[in-house]
C-alpha cells in the first residue's frame, strides 16, 4: 500500500508529472494546454487552493494525488505505471476517512475505470452532461457520495448538493480571482 501524505508547494513538479501522464492516456481528450500551462495550474491553483494528498511508494516517488475543495473531489490521478496497484483506492479511502459530509465529483463518461472505482466506494450517479459544461467538450457524469450514515441528516426536502456547470478540466476554478495575473 502506498503511503499517503499531504502535498507541499515543492511537490508541484511531481504532481504535474502524474497529471500529465494520466491525462495523456485519455486519448479522447483534446490537448487544450501546454505542459508549461499545466505545471503553472498545478503550482498556482491546485496546490495553494485545494487540500492535496499524495500517494508515495517506498522510495518517496509520487504515484498519484487527490485534491479536494470543500465538498468536491476536484482531481484524483494515478501515474499509469502504478495502475492496478490500489493507489487510486488508497487515495480515495484517505479522502473519505473521517469525512461525515457528502462528497461530489465530475468524471468523463468514457473514464469507465474511474467510474467503477467511485461506484465501489458508494458514489451514486446524480447527473450526466453532454460536454457543454466543460472545456474539453467531452460528455461527463456527476457523482455524489452521500453523508456517512452516522452524520447528522438534513431536513426532508432539502439538499446541499449543488450541481455546477463548470468545466471539469484544467481551467475549472472557483469564482475567486487569481492572486496575480499570469
Amino acid at each position: 500500500m502506498p503511503r499517503i501524505v499531504p502535498a507541499t508547494p515543492a511537490d508541484a513538479p511531481a504532481v504535474a508529472d502524474v497529471f500529465l501522464a494520466a491525462r495523456a492516456t485519455m486519448t479522447y481528450l483534446p490537448e487544450l494546454h501546454t505542459d508549461d500551462e499545466t505545471r503553472g495550474f498545478i503550482a498556482d491553483v491546485v496546490l495553494p487552493r485545494q487540500d492535496v494528498h499524495l500517494a508515495l511508494d517506498d522510495d518517496g516517488a509520487v504515484l498519484g494525488f487527490a485534491a479536494v475543495d470543500g465538498a468536491w473531489l476536484e482531481h484524483l490521478y494515478v501515474a499509469p505505471a502504478a495502475w492496478g496497484r490500489g493507489v487510486g483506492t488508497a487515495l480515495l479511502e484517505h479522502v473519505l476517512a473521517g469525512r461525515d459530509g457528502e462528497l461530489s465529483l465530475h468524471v468523463f463518461q468514457r473514464n469507465t475505470g474511474a467510474r467503477r472505482l467511485y461506484e465501489r466506494h458508494g458514489f451514486v450517479l446524480v447527473a450526466t452532461g453532454d460536454g457543454s459544461g466543460n472545456e474539453e467538450r467531452e460528455p461527463d457524469a456527476t457523482y455524489r457520495r452521500p453523508p456517512h450514515p452516522e452524520s447528522p441528516r438534513e431536513p426532508a426536502g432539502s439538499s446541499s448538493l449543488t450541481l455546477r456547470a463548470e468545466p471539469i478540466g484544467l481551467l475549472r476554478q472557483r469564482p475567486e480571482p487569481d492572486p496575480a495575473p499570469r
